[in-house]
């Protein structure tokens, strides 16, 4: 029992300590002044259509890959 309480300490511990240190970190004044500008949107934006085009390039390279792993098989 001792030695799993001191794992669970040893590990609660540093990421306990991680914590705090994020949570003293002082705002971010660009993110504030974007949010004011309205410029935050466009940042959001831009990132989810770049993700959008990152999934749906995955996704076709994955079905063709899945069509010639079935001609593969078929030989």
């Amino acid at each position: 029992m001792p030695k799993f309480f001191l794992k669970k300490v040893m590990l609660f511990l540093p990421l306990f300590m991680i914590t705090l240190s994020l949570n003293a970190q002082p705002p971010v004044e660009m993110a504030d002044g974007m949010r004011s500008n309205g410029k935050i949107y466009v940042v959001v934006a831009v990132l989810a259509v770049i993700l959008a085009g990152l999934f749906i390039f995955l996704i076709n390279l994955d079905r063709k890959v899945s069509k010639l792993e079935k001609e593969k098989g078929k030989q």
